[in-house]
């Protein structure tokens, strides 16, 4: 039976099977995460945080546990999305900041909204919009005429490498 995943800070709702990762939900809205291992929970480029529905999600296995212990910024609901089998309703999952930001249009559905955390360029890392700040169209603007997304052809450069 289908399971409902909330996306958090893009404000978006995914369907996942029970017993499916959560790093299927990350790849179905197209979110380019790495998953340098292959999700077999070594690499930690998948890490998320998880908001609501901890019991909803199967328990940290020790390779999990292992990963998570060397991320410098983990947290107590930190999981990894390749390892976390979705069990239950009520999974809201917040995404790391820099994660979800691929496009201009991933910052456009969130107009009208106050960035809860800063939203970071994919690559450079420098903030596009800081926390707390209104994101409105002007400021779409500003980011389309500054700010370069070549996200999708970086990951395809760097896979060949």
């Amino acid at each position: 039976m289908a399971k409902t995943v909330r996306l958090e800070p893009i404000a978006q709702n995914s369907t996942i099977e029970t017993n499916g990762n959560l790093l299927s939900v990350l790849l179905n809205k197209d979110l380019d995460v790495l998953k340098e291992c292959g999700g077999r929970g070594m690499c930690a480029t998948c890490h998320i945080y998880v908001r609501e529905g901890n019991d909803a999600l199967t328990p940290v296995n020790r390779r999990e546990q292992r990963t998570l212990e060397v991320i410098t910024s983990c947290k107590p609901n930190s999981r990894l999305a390749c390892q976390a089998r979705v069990m239950g309703e009520g999974v809201v999952v917040e995404l790391p900041p820099g994660m979800y930001v691929n496009s201009l249009q991933d910052i456009e559905a969130l107009i009208g909204r106050r960035a809860e955390a800063n939203l970071l360029h994919p690559l450079s890392g420098a903030v596009l919009v800081e926390e707390g700040k209104l994101i409105t169209r002007s400021m779409l603007r500003q980011l389309s005429e500054t700010a370069s997304f070549q996200v999708s052809e970086y990951y395809s450069r760097s896979s060949e490498v």
